[in-house]
């Protein structure tokens, strides 16, 4: 493993260049909250009394992990321009946002699919209605600390990406344990940019939930966990699906004309039936290493909320976070 030294990746605070009106407006969101949460589902059985999917449960506090999600992304992005990607089995639990938001503000896929049918699902309304767009990618299951803060390093991200459209900008986590349970992003040297902007890295390469004893080594050698946010031009995107998984964009075809028409739905069914499960980190990220970009997030308590014990301790911090400010 190359060594990389902690020390050098980014300033401790994202410094994100002002960016004007125009550049604002072709800012989009797709928020991830299709997944079926079954790894949580016993917990969260417990918590809300029936088997919703964590993303609709309140987990941590008053509101559900997909609205906190959603305040989170207001805060770069608006609300009119965010789509969030369900799943039609989760439809009674979508249905309050549904009449909130209008129908439109939804990607209902007809079954989960993993990840990468999701972003393409979603790439698939962009590319209609907004084809120049800067898009970022979030989970909807995921707690953070300081949201002021996560989402600054976005607005450093979209920066980044207006500066080179061809990247995918990643927002990798400073690690603060040798987490064996989530995907690491090793960078690379630093990429040219403007003095003032948060300094974007290279990809080396992923390590995809290692042992212990790499983990710990990936730490100290100055890797990050990947948080799965991404923030890049909706062409960019496509086009690393078109050459990671072409055989994926094939079977879209035959949704491309009938969408936002009455038989959309019925031909995403069609779609959804011929489609194994394709996750967008195995079969697509660590295709498009030389794509991609790293922005190192600091100074921000993060956690994907996928397992239970993450929960479990998620849960207690929060409380001893509340407390001491009481």
């Amino acid at each position: 493993m190359r060594g990389l030294g902690a020390r050098g990746l980014g300033s401790e605070k994202p410094t994100a260049t002002p960016v004007g009106r125009e550049a604002v407006e072709i800012r989009w969101a797709g928020i991830l909250a299709g997944g079926d949460g079954t790894r949580l589902r016993a917990f969260t059985r417990q918590l809300a009394g029936d088997d919703r999917p964590k993303q609709f449960c309140r987990i941590l506090d008053g509101a559900t992990l997909l609205d906190q999600t959603r305040r989170r992304v207001e805060r770069s992005v608006r609300a009119d321009k965010t789509l969030i990607v369900v799943t039609r089995a989760h439809e009674e639990y979508y249905a309050p946002l549904m009449r909130e938001l209008g129908p439109g503000a939804l990607v209902v896929q007809p079954e989960n699919r993993g990840t990468a049918p999701a972003i393409l699902y979603t790439l698939e309304r962009l590319r209609l209605v907004a084809p120049e767009a800067s898009v970022a990618f979030f989970p909807s299951d995921h707690y953070v600390a300081d949201d002021d803060r996560f989402m600054a390093h976005v607005d450093a991200a979209f920066v980044a990406v207006a500066a080179r459209p061809g990247r995918i900008v990643l927002l990798g986590v400073e690690p603060d344990r040798p987490e064996t349970t989530y995907g690491w992003i090793e960078p690379g040297a630093a990429e040219p940019g403007r003095r003032d902007a948060t300094p974007v890295f290279t990809v080396r390469g992923f390590w995809e939930k290692p042992p212990r004893r790499i983990a710990a080594q990936l730490q100290a050698n100055g890797c990050l966990w990947n948080s799965f946010v991404m923030v890049s031009r909706v062409a960019t995107l496509w086009a690393a699906l078109e050459r990671t998984v072409p055989e994926l964009l094939r079977a879209f075809v035959p949704l491309h004309r009938f969408l936002g028409s009455a038989l959309e739905a019925s031909i995403a069914c069609a779609v959804y039936t011929g489609l194994s499960s394709t996750d967008f980190s195995r079969r697509v990220l660590t295709e498009s290493v030389g794509h991609l970009a790293v922005l190192p997030v600091r100074g921000v308590a993060w956690n994907d909320l996928g397992e239970p014990g993450r929960v479990i301790e998620t849960r207690r911090a929060v409380a001893s976070r509340l407390a001491a400010l009481a």
